[in-house]
Protein backbone atom coordinates (compact mmCIF):
# COMPACT_ATOMS: atom_id res chain seq x y z
CA UNK A 1 0.00 0.00 0.00
CA UNK A 2 1.66 3.19 -1.18
CA UNK A 3 1.69 6.29 1.14
CA UNK A 4 0.37 9.85 -0.57
CA UNK A 5 -2.30 12.00 -1.23
CA UNK A 6 -6.15 10.45 -1.29
CA UNK A 7 -7.73 9.53 -4.41
CA UNK A 8 -10.45 12.53 -5.21
CA UNK A 9 -13.66 11.87 -5.67
CA UNK A 10 -15.32 11.87 -9.29
CA UNK A 11 -17.31 14.61 -7.89
CA UNK A 12 -14.62 16.38 -7.17
CA UNK A 13 -12.88 15.85 -10.41
CA UNK A 14 -15.40 17.50 -12.60
CA UNK A 15 -15.83 20.76 -9.95
CA UNK A 16 -14.02 23.05 -12.38
CA UNK A 17 -15.22 21.73 -15.51
CA UNK A 18 -15.27 24.22 -19.04
CA UNK A 19 -16.46 23.03 -22.46
CA UNK A 20 -14.32 23.46 -25.01
CA UNK A 21 -17.01 22.51 -27.97
CA UNK A 22 -20.85 23.23 -27.77
CA UNK A 23 -23.79 23.20 -30.20
CA UNK A 24 -24.19 26.21 -31.81
CA UNK A 25 -28.05 27.00 -31.96
CA UNK A 26 -26.91 29.25 -35.92
CA UNK A 27 -24.73 27.19 -37.01
CA UNK A 28 -26.64 23.67 -36.02
CA UNK A 29 -23.33 21.60 -35.33
CA UNK A 30 -20.93 20.94 -32.61
CA UNK A 31 -18.34 24.18 -32.88
CA UNK A 32 -15.59 25.32 -30.44
CA UNK A 33 -16.75 27.62 -27.98
CA UNK A 34 -14.74 30.66 -26.40
CA UNK A 35 -15.68 31.92 -22.40
CA UNK A 36 -16.34 35.37 -21.77
CA UNK A 37 -17.22 36.60 -18.71
CA UNK A 38 -20.78 38.23 -18.19
CA UNK A 39 -21.84 38.74 -14.73
CA UNK A 40 -20.54 39.35 -11.38
CA UNK A 41 -22.68 37.80 -8.83
CA UNK A 42 -22.30 38.38 -4.91
CA UNK A 43 -21.96 34.84 -4.75
CA UNK A 44 -20.47 34.28 -7.98
CA UNK A 45 -19.38 34.97 -11.32
CA UNK A 46 -21.27 34.31 -14.81
CA UNK A 47 -19.88 33.03 -18.02
CA UNK A 48 -20.95 32.73 -21.36
CA UNK A 49 -19.92 30.38 -24.38
CA UNK A 50 -19.84 31.49 -27.31
CA UNK A 51 -19.47 30.24 -31.06
CA UNK A 52 -15.85 30.97 -32.36
CA UNK A 53 -16.76 30.58 -36.41
CA UNK A 54 -20.64 33.45 -35.82
CA UNK A 55 -20.41 34.31 -32.53
CA UNK A 56 -23.66 33.43 -31.10
CA UNK A 57 -24.20 32.53 -27.66
CA UNK A 58 -23.90 28.68 -26.77
CA UNK A 59 -24.83 28.52 -23.06
CA UNK A 60 -23.78 29.88 -19.81
CA UNK A 61 -21.77 28.55 -16.97
CA UNK A 62 -22.09 30.35 -12.86
CA UNK A 63 -18.86 29.63 -10.88
CA UNK A 64 -19.84 30.36 -7.25
CA UNK A 65 -17.12 31.67 -5.16
CA UNK A 66 -16.02 30.11 -2.01
CA UNK A 67 -17.84 31.62 1.11
CA UNK A 68 -15.83 35.02 2.28
CA UNK A 69 -13.56 33.99 5.79
CA UNK A 70 -14.16 37.11 7.72
CA UNK A 71 -11.54 37.49 10.50
CA UNK A 72 -12.62 39.73 13.82
CA UNK A 73 -10.70 42.88 13.43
Amino acid sequence: MRAGRPRPSSADSFEELQASVLMCPRCRVARPVRERLLLLLPDGELHEYLCSACGASAGTRKVTAPPAVLYPG
